[in-house]
């Protein structure tokens, strides 16, 4: 198992920022690929970043692209600048033990969620 709890998720105003945090003890979050995912109630949850395990490579959800931003080294954020409505969700960090991985199931560990919720 590896724990990761993620920090930093809270109640902004459309336009605003927000940076989300994530943990992991011994080390994993530097040597493994992480990612963001989201979710609403009643949908799936969705990919909305990812980094490589050696940081290369990001990609990111068409919804976000421009908007936020992830990076890591021994913790994995997820910056997101210029917050619409349209973002509420629990926000989930990930790690996958693939090279790059985009699709929930290519995760095998999974934080607890974070609630971002912007008003309009």
């Amino acid at each position: 198992q590896v724990p990761l709890v993620e920090s930093g998720g809270g109640l902004v105003q459309a336009g605003d920022s927000l940076r989300l945090s994530c943990a992991a003890s011994g080390g994993y979050v530097s040597t493994h690929t992480m990612g963001w995912f989201r979710q609403t109630r009643g949908k799936e949850r969705e990919f909305v970043a990812g980094i490589t395990w050696d940081g290369g490579r990001t990609t990111y959800a068409d919804a976000v692209k421009g908007r936020f931003t992830i990076s890591k080294k021994t913790m994995v954020y997820l910056q997101m600048n210029n917050l619409k409505p349209e973002d509420t969700a629990v926000y989930y960090c990930a790690l996958s033990r693939r090279l790059e991985a985009i699709m929930a199931n290519e995760y095998e560990y999974w934080g607890q969620g974070s609630q971002v919720t912007v008003s309009s």
